[in-house]
């Protein structure tokens, strides 16, 4: 872990200053009004052109600003400064005509971090491929449990620019941050930063797999007292290789969380109780007892580690154990991450519609034996053998759904294939209500029957929330038809 003076950006007059916002949207839209309310002379360009994009063009035209609908690749002329939407990929041509012009990118985080003000709260700021909202809403509770003035923001929750730019005054800011947003954040230096996990993920935006760990390691830059990181981590780059390679504060600490016994300097179980050895008096001799196992809800082995990164960063802003408690028993998880909706003759219903990914899936999967599982959707180029080989052990059977199930259909055929199958053909509505007649026929009591999909859910669904809600209302309907 490299150490290096940090100092803090240079404040930006933006008084008359020619600023492009690129992208509308839940970050454009605000960005633009708060550079126009700073002065700044602000053109809006935008890709598309739909109904809703008019509609905020003419909102924002009407406060004076320059809008321009169906071309987000020309530089317009006299730009001092962007200030991009996350989601702009950074091969866009516009961006391309600010690095030849000297022109500097900014993302609305690197806005927010740039606005705050003398006493600005400080940031404790999460990332990683999975588990981001989940641990910055159990660190905002922790936080809160300990008297402190807080809210989950960034990605999740308030957006970062009202946080900073509004009048309710914060102590300490749980920050989640994508790696997108990562990227355009270049002077962003948090108190404390954990980033959760990596896998492969966003390619096509970042280029490869390198170049999203470079982007996600950035969390960690400037860092003045902890760099959070994952010991149980195995895939390179490691999330502890990312804290060797950044540029901290003196005396900037790498404290790790594990799911097993921790060492000096670590977080984790024993025992059945979460344990800090990081932040305590002579931490090679003892541990504090923060919580136990069943104080986190659910107890899923992922959502442990949520939980020890959460209070790795609460203690290290110094909240005291207590608290860490209080603040994980209140903690309630999101709809449609490991939810139970129902138990039916004996079998569990789990929802994990969030699960949109082969990262995500096999956490779940590891939470649960045995599983019928519920799986498919949109792949969005992932593979699904290295999930498939890890969790095959602990299948009854599996459903499949959706436009890419041949993909894990056929890596059960290759790694699980004494594994029963149920391959559904349909897109249509009723296709879920089958999927959960399918996997009751195929599960036995003791069993747990895991909506996991390891997919995206666009090909049949508007969004995660209505796939999950769909798994949900037709094991409900098993419940009431038995009642």
């Amino acid at each position: 872990m490299g150490s290096g003076q940090v100092t803090s950006s240079e404040p930006f007059d933006f008084q008359g200053k020619h600023v492009t916002v690129a992208g509308l949207g839940v970050s454009g839209v605000p960005a633009a009004k708060a550079l126009h309310g700073l002065g700044a002379s602000v053109t809006v360009v935008n890709d598309g052109a739909d109904e809703r994009a008019r509609a905020q063009a003419a909102d924002l035209e009407a406060l004076g600003m320059t809008v321009r609908l169906g071309d987000g690749d020309t530089l317009p002329e006299g730009t001092e400064l962007i200030v991009t939407a996350p989601g702009w990929k950074p091969d866009k041509p516009l961006f391309a005509a600010a690095e030849q012009a000297g022109v500097p990118v900014w993302g609305d985080v690197e806005l927010a971090w740039r606005l705050r003000g003398p006493d600005a709260a400080d940031w404790l700021a999460v990332t990683g491929t999975n588990g981001k909202t989940t641990t910055v809403q159990m660190l905002a509770s922790i936080l809160k449990a300990a008297g402190l003035r807080t809210a989950a923001v960034g990605n999740i929750g308030v957006s970062l620019l009202d946080a900073v730019l509004g009048e309710e005054r914060y102590d300490v800011l749980a920050v989640e941050l994508s790696s997108y947003q990562l990227h355009w954040a270049p002077s962003l230096r948090a108190h404390s930063a954990a980033v959760l996990n990596l896998a492969p993920d966003h390619l096509d935006w970042h280029g490869s797999m390198e170049a999203y760990a470079a982007d996600k390691g950035r969390i960690y830059e400037g860092n003045r007292v902890a760099c959070v990181y994952n010991v149980d981590a195995t895939d390179k780059p490691s999330t502890e290789d990312l804290v060797r390679e950044a540029d901290v504060e003196e005396g900037c600490r790498a404290v790790g969380f594990t799911l097993g016994t921790p060492g000096p300097s670590q977080l984790g179980v024993v025992e059945g109780l979460l344990v800090d050895r990081a932040f305590v008096e002579d931490r090679h001799r003892n541990a504090q007892e923060l919580a136990e196992v069943g104080d986190v809800n659910p107890p899923a082995p992922h959502n442990i580690a949520n939980a020890l990164a959460a209070a790795a960063l609460a203690r290290a802003y110094g909240v005291p154990a207590r608290a860490v408690r209080d603040g994980l028993r209140a903690f309630t998880p999101d709809a449609h991450r490991i939810a139970h909706v129902a138990d039916v003759d004996g079998v569990a219903w789990v929802d994990d519609s969030k699960a949109t990914n082969t990262h995500a899936a096999e956490a779940s999967l590891a939470a649960y034996e045995p599983i019928v599982w519920i799986a498919g959707g949109l792949a969005k180029g992932a593979t699904f053998d290295e999930l498939v080989a890890k969790s095959a052990k602990r299948l009854r059977g599996a459903v499949l759904i959706g436009a890419d199930r041949a993909l894990i259909r056929e890596a059960l055929a290759r790694h699980a294939p004494q594994v029963p199958v149920v391959d559904l053909d349909r897109t249509d509505t009723g296709a879920m209500r089958a999927a959960v007649q399918e996997a009751r026929r195929l599960a036995q009591a003791g069993d747990t029957v895991l909506l996991a999909p390891a997919c995206a859910s666009m090909d049949m669904f508007a969004n995660y929330n209505k796939r999950g809600d769909a798994f949900a209302d037709a094991v409900r309907e098993l419940g009431s038809a038995d009642g």
